[in-house]
């Protein structure tokens, strides 16, 4: 019989990794798989295997930012969880989706073997048959948590990867996030991803609180709305408002305005329906 009571050290309060129990199952693991991808490690603190096993999923899980949860079940305190599951060794590692388990495997397999098993069950539960790189491509506009997710899988098996740097870059960018601009500054020079990420650091300042020593103005209310307007997707808004500020005093904010637009240009791609429209109402505006 399974026995003992401790919990594994520092299981609880790590992102992306809650602890379950008969009482919160249903609600933690079946309900929450209908809407995420939920990854049960079945673990006890005695298991030396698990002690291996469970940091490296806790950490990929962090790591995940939502993409997947990992459900931690100490065996010990919820033998019929366990029974119910047909747990006969561990750690025993299963992915529900939906309320049904769909992948599984046992014993502490090394980093590079979970992330391989992750990228598969992760990338099939968007595009069936394609490739993760694929399935994140295809979540960037319905679902950008998720193809940040899986552009962090992507680059854990190849930190290089130039096309999920500058992707990566530009969702967290677009959401105002700092590390946006450290994930475009690893895009590899010879790249053909490179110019653009060169082109849209400038945006870092823009997604930056103002300086306390500007004064509230129109001014700085159109940048500030601006940058809100990126933030919730309406790059059209963003757009009209920095149009507006260029063609107003070009001196703003050390002529911030037009840098901001020329970095939009960049982190969207002239491919955007958006930004050969405003590339000629910029240039009218300075010419």
């Amino acid at each position: 019989m399974l026995s003992g009571m401790t919990k594994q050290p520092g299981e609880a309060g790590k992102a992306g990794t809650v602890e379950v129990n008969e009482r919160n199952f249903q609600q933690e693991v079946i309900e929450r798989s209908r809407e995420v991808p939920v990854v049960i490690d079945f673990w006890a603190p005695w298991c030396g295997p698990c002690r291996t096993l469970g940091p490296t999923l806790e950490r990929l899980a962090a790591e995940a930012k939502g993409a997947w949860i990992l459900a931690k079940v100490n065996v010990d305190e919820n033998q019929r969880l366990a029974q119910a599951f047909r747990v006969q060794s561990i750690p025993a590692v299963m992915a529900v989706s939906n309320g049904q388990v769909v992948e599984q495997f046992v014993g502490a397999l090394p980093e590079s073997q979970v992330r391989t098993w992750l990228k598969g069950f992760v990338g099939e539960q968007s595009t069936p048959g394609g490739s993760l790189l694929e399935a994140a491509r295809e979540l960037e506009t319905t679902d950008p948590q998720g193809a940040i997710a899986r552009y962090r899988l992507i680059l854990g098996d190849d930190p290089d990867d130039a096309e999920a740097l500058f992707a990566l870059g530009r969702l967290l960018m677009l959401q105002g996030e700092p590390e946006g601009v450290e994930t475009f500054r690893q895009v590899p020079a010879g790249s053909p991803f490179f110019a653009r990420a060169q082109a849209a650091l400038p945006l870092k300042d823009f997604f930056a609180d103002m300086p306390a020593d500007i004064p509230p103005s129109e001014l700085v209310l159109r940048y500030q709305q601006a940058s809100q307007a990126v933030r919730r997707g309406d790059y059209s808004s963003a757009m009209d408002d920095l149009l507006a500020i260029v063609m107003r005093d070009r001196t703003f904010y050390d002529d911030g305005a037009r840098k901001a637009l020329l970095g939009l240009f960049a982190l969207l791609g002239d491919e955007h329906p958006l930004v050969p429209a405003y590339r000629r109402k910029l240039a009218n505006a300075l010419f």
